[in-house]
């Protein structure tokens, strides 16, 4: 297993598809930084040699933003739009759909599972 920005990615896979193994990188940018750094995405991980491993590790490590980073800088962006207090703050707060979505019927996944209503008698 190659180790890129933390991140075990699988060997015996393509390099396009092990990428998006990492936070942040789907196939486009997988795609995008596989031709920046001249390496041909139909090759598996196992096959790359140590020249194109670090320069693939290099270019994702210092200009792309990943993992811990995109992680904080996502909950930071969140906590900010909860500090001044608009709609998706609220709906954020509240544990309510942010982007739109009914909540009369489904979003339970964000709501959780439904209370009680009434006790069932013996």
């Amino acid at each position: 297993m190659a180790r890129i920005a933390g991140v075990e990615v699988p060997n015996n896979k393509r390099v396009e598809i092990s990428l998006t193994y990492i936070f942040g990188i789907g196939r486009s940018k997988s795609r995008a930084i596989l031709e920046l750094v001249k390496v041909d995405y139909h090759k598996k991980v196992k096959d790359l040699n140590a020249d194109e491993l670090s320069r693939i590790r290099k270019h994702i490590e210092t200009e792309e933003m990943v993992e811990g980073d995109l992680r904080k800088r996502v909950n930071q962006d969140i906590k900010r739009l909860m500090d001044i207090n608009n709609y998706r703050g609220r709906r954020h707060k509240r544990g309510l759909p942010v982007r739109g979505q009914r909540t009369k019927t489904n979003a339970r996944t964000r709501k959780g599972p439904r209370g009680s209503m009434i006790k069932k008698k013996k």
